[in-house]
């Protein structure tokens, strides 16, 4: 109960303003009056407050139990409970993935072994093989802890895009070289010929292949062209043929001309006569000789040591045995003498002007 003067009119109208809440107050006159307002209007919301509230709500906020705190320590508590689990079970896949990627390192490894693949090629795809498996098993494990890996694998998606265009031509040459080291069309020391390349096979890389032909240069061939093209292998296969030309004469004796060639092949270590026979054969009929052609099969160790001295015994066998070696002729006919060709005298023709002359000379 608020005591009040009776002489105060003021103070008449707070009154009136306490005992009815509903009742808007009029327009404050003064300081005083002010000051009552204020205290009422805190007082009633208090009230009001103090209605509506739980008495539970009103304990917890008394005992400190409802704080912002406390709920931040719960929702972290309830996030490691959640948290631990998954971390644990990604810490396992790492751990279990990281032995597989190894074991599977190995088996890719003596794969290649057993398919004699080059040491170069062993080590990359051994590599390469080892890094894809562990980023793989990475993101399975981040998919776990619940870092989504999806952002990650379109940005890599991205960059390899990017990159796969702008080295297109580099791509090409190391699939090639996959190619080349593990279907192996040619080896170190083989001797191929790949379109105007010839040469023996120096090193074999992962770009290019070097090639060593026989003026001492370095040949460096993309391994897109070795891979895609065809070539000739010399020196795949343990023995080859050697096709040398012995020519000789219109009119000369074949047989006889065959009896030498033959005591020379007998007469040659070089020459394999198993599991293929030597042949010998008349293969061209040209302008001034007659080619007989000489099947020669040998190892191919021994392929270029035949080559350079097998035509050298042909030469000395017919020159011993008279076989003539033909050369080109050109025969030389001198006609009869014919009398002198005459050409009759002419006579002086009366040259008329032309329309040109006309115009130019004298104007006639």
């Amino acid at each position: 109960m608020l005591l009040l003067d009776d002489n105060t009119t003021s103070l008449i109208a707070a009154t009136a303003m306490q005992s009815d809440a509903s009742t808007v107050p009029p327009p404050a006159d003064d300081e005083f009056t002010q000051m009552m307002q204020t205290r009422d209007s805190i007082h009633n919301a208090l009230k009001d407050s103090l209605k509506g509230m739980d008495i539970n709500d009103l304990k917890a906020v008394v005992s400190g139990e409802n704080t912002i705190l406390q709920d931040g320590v719960r929702e972290l508590t309830q996030l490691t409970v959640q948290f631990i689990p998954r971390l644990l079970v990604a810490i396992l896949i790492l751990w279990i993935g990281f032995k597989l990627t190894k074991m599977l390192k190995k088996i890719i490894i003596r794969a290649l072994d057993k398919r004699n693949a080059d040491a170069s090629l062993k080590s990359f795809l051994g590599s390469l093989s080892d890094v894809l498996l562990k980023a793989m098993i990475i993101f399975m494990a981040m998919d776990v802890v619940g870092i989504k890996a999806t952002s990650f694998i379109a940005l890599l998606g991205a960059m390899g895009l990017a990159i796969g265009m702008a080295l297109q031509g580099t791509l090409q040459n190391f699939a090639g070289g996959v190619i080349i080291l593990l279907m192996k069309p040619f080896k170190v020391d083989d001797y191929i010929e790949c379109g105007p390349y010839k040469g023996y096979i120096k090193e074999i890389r992962i770009f290019h292949t070097f090639m060593r032909p026989f003026n001492g240069r370095t040949i460096i061939i993309p391994n897109s062209e070795l891979a895609t093209k065809s070539l000739i292998n010399h020196t795949k296969e343990p023995i080859i043929r050697l096709d040398v030309v012995a020519s000789v004469a219109y009119g000369t004796d074949l047989k006889k001309a065959k009896e030498v060639l033959w005591e020379v092949v007998n007469n040659e270590p070089l020459i394999v006569h198993e599991p293929k026979a030597p042949t010998i054969a008349v293969s061209e009929l040209n302008n001034s000789s007659v080619d007989i052609t000489l099947w020669l099969w040998t190892t191919v160790e021994d392929y270029w040591e035949l080559w350079k001295h097998i035509r050298e015994d042909i030469y000395i066998a017919f020159n011993n045995a008279g076989v003539e070696i033909p050369f080109p002729q050109v025969t030389v006919h001198q006609p009869a003498e014919k009398p002198a060709i005459r050409m009759e005298p002419r006579a002086a023709v009366e040259r008329h002007s032309s329309v040109e002359g006309e115009r130019i000379g004298t104007g006639d």
